[in-house]
């Protein structure tokens, strides 16, 4: 069992990426707009990646507040965003974090670099020039290709709704923060499960193999057995047991100081849903997509009516995966993080203790709800793959 589960994990976590890779997760104070068509090639002079654009009046995006208020909105999504380096902390406003490589695609060809070159700008003042001639900005975390004119200092062009209306690379595979720490929850899955069959003596659990089984038959027991019957719970255990612990360890590594928000990106909930939706499907029994379209002992006119609708109810399933674990994870890093800015919404010390306080009583409630939503997860995966798989009895 546990090298199938070994198995599965390596080739969830490619799916994972692939899904991850190609469908960056936006910062959530900008909205997404549709790539505008390149404009004609023309000569353009290369100018030094290295260079930096004091601004005068720097613009502010969908933000009315001067620049010395802190504004706590942008804080907040800004931390529960997706980013092209690994933000840790600041020390006397210098920023310390770990830079990311951007590998991206245009008509000119690949270009690989790493996110250091835009010195920490985020609001396109900064061009980085390519090899093949592309030059490229970062603005909110997203990779543009560079205006021929500055604009306000920087070399972006936004609309009247302030969207940047620059064009974006046609393929963009960058190691974001969140796709390291996919892999980063993979090698900790990994070291947990390899080898773990030598950690028994006379069929003992020892070490790390004590607490890791008690969790795989829980997983075993009380959800694939329960949920799927004895006929078949056997072959999906392992692709459960790899949904409950690869969501439960990336939770858990999302609380840590600094950490990412993974399962509160919804590329990464609609990747496991999508995974869920293939095997439920491909799996399923004949009786089971009878009971969709053609139900047996109903009128004719009735099953035209339900077969729209139990075909939307084969969709809407992973959807509600997707949209839950993506929704309370979000939700949690949102509320931690406004009890922390209370100080400074207030402005005075008298209330930090409480929001201190609060804020301590709530990380232990995300604790729990970091198991809870796997658990969840891998409970009603089951229940979707045992309906499509249960033999049903026609009367």
């Amino acid at each position: 069992m546990f090298k199938s589960l070994v198995r599965y994990t390596a080739a969830i976590a490619l799916l994972f990426a692939s899904f991850q890779l190609n469908a960056q997760d936006k910062d959530a104070h900008t909205a997404t707009v549709d790539q505008s068509t390149t404009a004609e090639d023309h000569q353009v002079v290369s100018e030094d990646h290295n260079q930096t654009t004091e601004s005068v009046e720097s613009q502010k995006i969908h933000t009315s507040k001067e620049d010395s208020e802190l504004n706590i909105t942008e804080l907040i999504m800004h931390h529960i965003s997706d980013s092209h380096e690994w933000h840790f902390f600041d020390i006397d406003g210098q920023p310390y974090s770990l830079a990311l490589p951007v590998i991206v695609y245009t008509k000119n060809g690949f270009s690989a670099f790493s996110s250091s070159v835009f010195h920490h700008n985020d609001n396109g003042e900064v061009v980085y020039t390519a090899s093949n001639g592309d030059r490229f900005i970062k603005v909110h975390d997203i990779i543009y290709i560079a205006s021929e004119k500055k604009n306000h200092e920087a070399w972006a062009e936004h609309g009247e709704d302030h969207k940047v209306t620059n064009a974006k690379p046609t393929i963009d595979i960058s190691l974001t923060k969140n796709v390291v720490n996919l892999f980063l929850g993979v090698v900790v899955m990994l070291a947990l499960f390899m080898g773990i069959s030598r950690k028994y003596e006379n069929g003992v659990p020892r070490g790390r193999a004590s607490f890791i089984e008690p969790l795989v038959v829980f997983v075993r027991d009380d959800i694939a057995l329960q949920n799927i019957g004895k006929k078949n719970y056997m072959r999906f255990t392992p692709y459960l047991l790899t949904l409950f612990f690869f969501i439960w360890i990336n939770n858990i590594l999302g609380l840590f100081p600094g950490g990412a928000n993974l399962t509160g990106n919804i590329a990464f909930t609609m990747s496991l849903a999508a995974l869920t939706l293939i095997i439920v499907n491909v799996n399923a029994k004949k009786e089971y997509w009878i009971h969709i379209f053609w139900m047996p002992g109903v009128p004719v006119w009735v099953r035209l009516m339900l077969a729209p609708i139990e075909l939307v109810g084969v969709l809407t399933k992973p959807f509600a995966l997707m949209i839950r674990l993506f929704a309370n994870m979000t939700a949690g890093h949102i509320v931690i993080l406004s009890l922390l800015s209370l100080t400074f919404i207030f402005k005075s010390l008298a209330i930090a203790p409480a929001a201190v306080a609060l804020t301590l009583f709530i990380y232990i409630i995300k604790v729990l709800v970091a198991f809870l939503q796997a658990y969840i997860f891998a409970l009603l995966t089951a229940l979707f793959i045992g309906q499509a798989v249960e033999e049903h009895d026609h009367h």
